[in-house]
């Protein structure tokens, strides 16, 4: 679908649920127009995000207390969710905005004298006491796949809401690099030697505010040791037998359906 050089979209949300507007038969995108598509307090924050990726368009973004329920074309759905129903750029136009506001609703105060935050740019803050100045921050993780010629090394964690197997990750600590990151991570979670580690790609990974960092790497020795206070299962899967993978959405996902393509490619 095509917008005006000017459309403005605006970015609703309810807790980590998002405003959608049904144009057809499976066909939504967010709400657009010069005013806001809900009713907004007098003490509602409207931040203006800046998208380079919507070639012009504005974007803003707010929240709102409770959902919109019975009030057609309009419905509220899940961040994640929305990637299977949005464009991509607006997709991720929404996470942009979902982690600014999470960004927002947690420095109201100044972590060094208690003063009031006030906005001072678009992507910044400043307090109104001691003049601190703070942006929001991103907790960088890294998430490495495991291969051992036809297998790959599958795991699923504790905090894993649903029965699929992914990848072992890991936030980056202060004082590393995402490499060393890489190896340490795969030393504490399942014990095994590695090599060969290879940049694969990146994403922004707003739940809620993270870059997730991905890598491949050839598996060299030990035995697989679980790390049982992370993860509840694990080991080598054969590419012609995988359990359930992650969702298409994520990385890990990207990860694992490009090895699996390796395997056509060396075909050809």
């Amino acid at each position: 679908m095509k917008y005006a050089e000017n459309t403005t979209f605006w970015f609703v949300f309810c807790k980590s649920d998002l405003l959608l507007q049904k144009l057809g038969d499976e066909i939504y995108t967010v709400p657009t127009g010069d005013t806001p598509p809900t009713e907004v307090k007098p003490w509602t924050t409207i931040h203006d995000i800046e998208v380079p990726m919507m070639d012009g368009m504005k974007a803003k973004a707010y929240t709102i207390d409770m959902p919109v329920t019975d009030h057609p074309p309009y419905e509220m759905c899940g961040l994640r969710a929305s990637y299977y129903k949005l464009p991509r750029v607006l997709y991720l136009a929404a996470g942009k905005c979902q982690e600014i506001m999470y960004w927002d609703q947690n420095t109201r105060f100044c972590g060094v004298c208690g003063g009031q935050m006030k906005m001072h740019t678009n992507i910044s803050k400043r307090c109104e006491q001691c003049g601190k100045e703070v942006w929001p921050q991103l907790a960088t993780a890294i998430i490495v796949l495991i291969r051992r010629g036809e297998e790959v090394l599958l795991v699923h964690a504790n905090n894993f809401k649903r029965n699929f197997f992914g990848l072992v990750a890991g936030f980056v600590e202060t004082g590393e690099s995402l490499e060393e990151a890489v190896i340490r991570e795969v030393t504490e979670e399942v014990g095994i030697n590695i090599a060969n580690i290879q940049y694969f790609a990146s994403q922004p990974w707003p739940y809620p505010s993270g870059l997730m960092v991905g890598f491949t790497a050839d598996y060299v020795s030990g035995e697989i040791k679980l790390q049982r206070s992370e993860l509840a299962a694990g080991g080598w899967y054969n590419r012609h037998n995988l359990p359930e993978l992650p969702e298409k959405l994520s990385i890990a996902r990207h990860l694992i359906d490009s090895w699996l393509a390796s395997f056509d490619d060396e075909k050809q």
